[in-house]
């Protein structure tokens, strides 16, 4: 068995920088180097101020940073270095071509594989760890095996992570399970062991599950998919429960007592986001569009259309509550994250880095078909719900205050003007109606409406006696979190719109 000393991880990003700084803790006698080309997201990693906000992380890079973690643009240097190299980099949606939409583009992996063939020599175990289409590693070895030098053996394995941003800590160090896929072969069997070897020193072995490639990637599409669904499923739930009176958190606590639903992902909201929800369903209709299986992709459309039109339904009763139009009115948005104790609002950004590893491409590999190369172009796909929320009020006309404890306002603004494959907003406007405020007291100022998008645990300790005074009569909240359902009748006391519509509080002001 491969005896791992040296670690080198490609990609800074969500996945990247807290995995290894967990192992680097966890295995003090491994040396960890993760790398990244962008110099800016390498410097903060080694500041003070990390380029991401992950409870528990600040303390888990400074108990190791100079000993045996480092950050690093030495890319080459790293990578030859490594017994095993973590690819760890973005496998955004594609926005043209083939898939368009749907599939997983995998230049950046694909750029990764080039360069690591081109440096290494050695034995190397090259695990994927970024999401990737069922038999990505196949690109990856083939990738080898075509620039392979006679110094130079390798093994492919898939290690997928299933990261909660905002637990991502907890997860790493009190996982559910690790997943680890390789060859089948006496070779592959070794590789195995030796990742697995690293996970033992915390991990209990029976939390560690091996399986073949393949098997290991379509794992990580599908456990994101049922969640996915499950989400989409409540949803589309307190649709039904607002227009028969039925309460959807009654409802949701009911199902969830029964032990083979459970209780998890049954809370009604204004639908999932995050980095790999959407993406990953996308992927996987994708996959089964191309492996001729129409009526499974139609299945798992359905899961995304019923995430847009629950989004749309949210927006569409603010409008209606405000007497029919938004225009030039004032509405606080609270929460611009997609989930609290998070700083993250989209997939992409930060993870642009590794266009320049190769600057253009003979071939384009996904599932192991051969298309036509195309230039590096990149855009980020929207993920949080609150992005898609704005936008649908900034199109009425509606001037948006935007406090988020954590997401930065030039993050915001990049958000909202970010140009998509269908659409593109002027910057001009998204400047003139919307307005970022670092004080959540001072977005409800003279406000129409409030709008809760994130669920940060500060916007249920808020002084509503002292907000309700400030704002505009009548005044609304619309909680797209139910975080303040304990609250509903002292709000209805206070002076808001809060009415017991069809005995449902889904919504404050409905």
């Amino acid at each position: 068995m491969v005896e791992v000393r040296k670690i080198c991880c490609i990609g800074a990003g969500y996945v990247g920088g807290p995995t290894c700084s967990v192992i680097a803790q966890m295995c003090p006698e491994v040396t960890v180097t993760v790398v990244d080309v962008n110099e800016d997201r390498i410097r903060a990693w080694n500041s003070d101020s990390l380029p991401i906000f992950e409870p528990g992380l600040q303390e888990v890079v400074d108990s190791c940073r100079g000993v045996n973690l480092f950050f690093s643009t030495d890319i080459d240097e790293a990578i030859k270095n490594a017994d095993l190299v973590f690819i760890s980099v973005n496998t955004p949606t594609k926005t043209f071509g083939i898939g368009k939409g749907r599939a997983a583009d995998l230049k950046y992996i694909e750029a990764c594989a080039r360069r690591i063939a081109d440096v290494s020599i050695g034995c190397k175990i090259v695990v994927e760890k970024s999401t990737v289409p069922v038999r990505a590693a196949e690109s990856i070895r083939r990738i080898f095996n075509a620039n392979t030098k006679s110094s130079f053996n390798f093994q492919v394995l898939s290690n997928p992570e299933f990261l909660a941003e905002g637990t991502a800590i907890t997860d790493l160090k009190n996982p559910d399970r690790v997943l680890i896929g390789g060859d089948e072969t006496p070779e592959g069997q070794h590789a195995i062991e030796a990742l697995r070897s690293i996970y033992e020193h915390w991990v209990p072995k029976s939390k560690i599950i091996t399986t073949n490639t393949w098997s290991s990637e379509l794992s990580k599409l599908a456990a994101n998919a049922f969640l996915a669904q499950r989400i989409s499923s409540i949803n589309s739930i307190s649709a039904l429960c607002e227009v028969t009176g039925a309460d959807v958190e009654e409802v949701a606590h009911a199902i969830g007592t029964d032990q083979r639903i459970g209780s998890c992902f049954l809370k009604a909201s204004v639908g999932f986001g995050g980095s790999c929800f959407q993406k990953d369903v996308l992927n996987l209709v994708y996959l089964c569009e191309v492996l001729n299986l129409p009526e499974v992709a139609r299945y798992w459309q359905q899961v995304i259309e019923i995430n847009d039109y629950q989004r749309k339904r949210f927006s569409s009763r603010i409008i209606s509550c405000l007497f029919n139009t938004v225009t030039d009115k004032k509405i606080a948005l609270l929460g611009f994250a997609f989930k609290k104790d998070t700083g993250d609002t989209r997939y992409g950004g930060a993870f642009k880095t590794f266009l320049c590893l190769h600057p253009t491409f003979s071939e384009h590999i996904f599932f192991c078909f051969p298309l036509q190369g195309y230039p590096c172009v990149y855009f980020v796909f929207r993920e949080s719900s609150s992005i898609y929320i704005s936008r649908y009020l900034l199109e009425e006309g509606a001037c948006l205050h935007i406090y988020d404890p954590k997401v930065k306002a030039q993050q915001i603004m990049h958000d909202l003007t970010q140009p998509t494959p269908s659409e593109r907003h002027d910057p001009a406007t998204v400047s003139r109606l919307v307005t970022i405020v670092t004080d959540p007291y001072k977005a409800c100022e003279n406000a129409h409406a409030i709008v809760i998008c994130t669920e940060w645990d500060m916007f249920t300790e808020l002084d509503y006696e002292k907000i309700y005074k400030a704002m505009l009569k009548p005044a609304f909240i619309f909680d797209g979190r139910r975080i303040l359902d304990s609250l509903h009748d002292q709000l209805q006391h206070i002076g808001f719109q809060a009415s017991n519509h069809n005995h449902s509080k889904h919504y404050l002001g409905i």
